[in-house]
């Protein structure tokens, strides 16, 4: 990851630069740190995932990997490759595509683990406690290495494990029962395309 040069003494002094790119970035420690692309196989996994949840909820409620989330800890911000939005965030990510802390959360984020040992701990504890403290009431972790789909319901103020899907299991959701999916659909789509 390339690191860039620029002291940021707040997230609204981060919130108002401009590189003139559309490249995204961490916030860590009031530097940012820019973000390496995303694997193929993550990609098509949250697109299929996208195209699943947009055809029940309708495509302005969903947002892929270039949704920011501002969130407590280190870094301040986050790009979940999934994210379901509330009605109301619609317009208020107008102009900005970042859900702030002063918001309501997103009713569901999802990440899918890439791989290596730093990756696997950044989904699984390190986003999960960060998700967990901004309120949003579901965490999908999909892991393509274990072929698994762990979902993760907040219950007062800490993620409890819903249920952890495999195989041919359908995916259930504390907040989307009207989803008919199951964990083999999202990785046979993958593998169909020779990945």
């Amino acid at each position: 990851m390339l690191q860039i040069k620029h002291q940021f003494q707040s997230f609204e002094e981060y919130l108002s630069y401009d590189d003139g790119t559309d490249k995204l970035y961490e916030l860590f420690n009031g530097e940012l740190i820019e973000m390496p692309p995303e694997s193929g196989i993550n990609v098509e996994i949250a697109t299929f995932l996208l195209i699943q949840f947009a055809s029940l909820l309708g495509y302005k409620r969903v947002r892929g990997h270039g949704l920011e989330l501002e969130v407590r800890g280190e870094p301040r911000n986050r790009y979940p490759d999934l994210t379901i939005i509330r009605e109301e965030h619609i317009q208020q990510l107008a102009q900005r595509n970042t859900i702030r802390l002063t918001m309501l959360p997103p009713l569901l984020v999802i990440e899918v683990v890439s791989p290596g040992e730093l990756q696997r701990h950044r989904d699984f504890i390190a986003k999960r406690i960060q998700y967990q403290d901004c309120g949003i009431p579901e965490y999908w972790i999909i892991d393509p290495e274990a072929k698994t789909v762990l979902v993760l319901e907040l219950t007062g103020n800490t993620y409890r494990e819903f249920g952890n899907f495999a195989d041919d299991d359908l995916v259930i959701s504390p907040q989307f029962s009207q989803l008919n999916l199951q964990v083999s659909q999202i990785f046979d789509a993958v593998e169909k395309d020779g990945i």
